[in-house]
């Protein structure tokens, strides 16, 4: 039986996993169609397109990586289910 409790749980955990999912998306996949636009964008002597290919992309999903285990071990400790 689902308690209110078990409920909340699931949807912060499911919704930091949409969120994750649509970054995802993004980065992987959405800012590499504009990179003809994003090349007219030069940062550090590199047009924006190509180190978001190269390097940009990876560094997003790092930082993603990172941020998505700290949100969800927040949710974890608010609903007591986190490990020691």
């Amino acid at each position: 039986m689902a308690t209110p409790d078990r409920v909340s749980y699931w949807n912060k955990t499911k919704s930091l996993m949409f969120v994750m999912l649509g970054l995802w998306v993004f980065f992987g996949y959405i800012i590499h169609m504009f990179v003809e636009q994003l090349n007219t964008i030069v940062i550090f002597g590199f047009p924006l397109g190509f180190y978001m290919a190269a390097q940009g992309s990876l560094i997003a999903f790092v930082v993603m990586l990172f941020w998505f285990a700290r949100r969800q071990n927040a949710i974890d400790e608010e609903h007591h289910v986190n490990e020691e």
